[in-house]
């Protein structure tokens, strides 16, 4: 063989070794950059999917908590009703009436009725008498929907036997109206009615889960609420049904929902999203990063290092975004009402009594007034201006919390340690607090004021709850003497603070 065969074949040699070499270069390319990438979207993966179960689930507890307040407010007005005594003890049935005394006891019970009845959008508050003569307000869509047997259909729906009370729905598959029943006497029963698609202000769902369905079912799986009007009167999907049968407190996600559920008296708030929809982003990249993987085998490095940071930025993006509304009041950016009294309870809790805390409760002066005259827009605005006014008189060192729909509740930090100068700088933010209300007024062009109230660590109280109950006590003399001031809790025998 010659020199020059032998010199081409030793190429041919060099050259097949390099084509393996660069064979099994990419191959171990390759393979690493799969495992690298299966293994970062498999933990991806993971906190993704337990993040955001636990922050659904808070969501879902925020909202049976909200649902609560609600029908605890319901049945707080139609307690009010007993303030007239004739509202409890006129039987309408007895044979032995005086017809004129009877036409002006009806006359002044309707009229303890219909003063409110106009506090809230009720399609029915009246009482309804065992011969089926009514006083008050009883739409003609609720006398035609029970007819002659309106007495005895109300009468049993009182299902809680210590209250004398029930709530019903779905009465001849009408599932429009939500009933709620109390009995007066055993001939008489106070209803209250309401359309269902008043529950909208309770289940309030954020941007960021707008795809996420909130239903209200009853214990057959009926669904009494749903933003889709369509669905109301309908069971739940089976598909939904067979994974909440028998839960009262569950989260849980799988290949095709995640779900949670909270049990509310005898109905069920339901939160379910697909879990394509939820995972959406995390699978279009997942499906970029296997295929750019694969056409970079040469910058394998490079490219990894760039495609887990385009995978991991929307994950935190999102999270981060669930976390902030899961913590704060979408409207004005303050602390929630669940994250308030958290937040508030574990600092009290750390306390030492040598400590300065003071909590101020402040209820806008008659903000259903706004919303009536100027409408929701211009009271949503006030509500805004009102969280961006807290956060310019306020420290960052306390906490900021919005707790109802027109109440906001302040925990002030501030370290004074001699506690007449810390009730000084209290009255100072009161006072403070009830002039830059003129601001607002000007601003929104609406007459906007504040009743507030305040209580002091550990004077009035050492945990939330009873400095909670302290204030409120001292909002209400704030109320009571006129709105428009401030009052502290030990000086409730007081003049209460006013704006100069």
């Amino acid at each position: 063989m010659s020199k020059k065969d032998r010199g081409r074949k030793s190429l041919s040699r060099i050259r097949l070794v390099q084509v393996f070499m660069i064979i099994g270069y990419a191959l171990i390319v390759v393979a690493s950059v799969t495992i690298v990438t299966r293994l970062a979207v498999k933990k991806t993966d993971e906190v993704l999917k337990n993040k955001v179960l636990s922050l659904t689930s808070s969501l879902n507890v925020q909202m049976k908590l909200n649902l609560d307040g609600y029908i605890s407010r319901m049945e707080n007005i139609a307690t009010l009703a007993f303030g007239e005594q004739s509202a409890y003890t006129y039987d309408a049935s007895d044979p032995n009436n005086d017809e004129y005394e009877s036409i002006n006891t009806e006359k002044v019970i309707t009229d303890k009725l219909y003063s409110l009845c106009i506090m809230e959008n009720f399609v029915d508050y009246g009482i309804v008498y065992i011969n089926n003569r009514t006083v008050g307000k009883i739409s003609n869509a609720t006398s035609a929907l029970f007819g002659d047997k309106i007495f005895s259909e109300l009468y049993s729906m009182i299902t809680r036997p210590r209250t004398d009370d029930g709530w019903f729905t779905g009465y001849g598959g009408d599932f429009r109206r939500i009933y709620y029943v109390k009995k007066v006497h055993e001939h008489a029963v106070l209803v209250i009615s309401f359309y269902s698609h008043e529950l909208e202000q309770v289940f309030d769902n954020p941007e960021t889960l707008s795809d996420m369905k909130v239903r209200l079912v009853n214990q057959d799986y009926d669904i009494l609420y749903s933003e889709d009007n369509s669905e109301i009167g309908n069971a739940v999907p089976e598909s939904i049904r067979i994974r909440i049968r028998g839960q009262s407190s569950a989260s849980f996600m799988d290949d095709d929902y995640l779900i949670s559920v909270n049990k509310s008296g005898d109905w069920y708030v339901i939160c379910s999203i697909p879990t394509d929809v939820i995972l959406a982003e995390k699978n279009e990249m997942t499906r970029y990063i296997n295929m750019t993987g694969l056409a970079a085998t040469l910058a394998a490095v490079l490219v990894g290092f760039y495609l887990s940071y385009l995978l991991t930025n929307p994950v935190k993006k999102m999270v981060g975004a669930l976390d902030t509304k899961a913590k704060n009041d979408l409207l004005t950016g303050l602390l929630n009402k669940l994250t308030f009294e958290e937040y508030s309870a574990n600092c009290l809790d750390r306390s030492l009594d040598s400590e300065n805390r003071a909590l101020v409760i402040i209820d806008l002066d008659n903000f259903k007034g706004i919303n009536d005259s100027y409408g929701h827009a211009k009271g949503d605005k006030v509500l805004a201006d009102t969280g961006e006014m807290m956060r310019r008189v306020f420290s960052d060192d306390d906490y900021l919390g919005r707790i109802g729909g027109d109440e906001f509740c302040v925990l002030i930090n501030k370290r004074i340690p001699d506690k007449d100068a810390f009730r000084s700088y209290v009255a100072e933010r009161c006072t403070e607090l009830t002039e830059r209300f003129t601001e607002i007024s000007e601003s929104d062009g609406c007459k906007v004021s504040a009743s507030i109230g305040a209580a002091f660590f550990p004077d009035d109280g050492r945990g939330f709850t009873e400095l909670y109950a302290a204030g409120d006590k001292a909002l209400y003399i704030s109320k009571e003497q006129g709105k428009d001031r401030f009052s502290f809790y030990d000086d409730t025998k007081k003049e209460g603070g006013r704006r100069p």
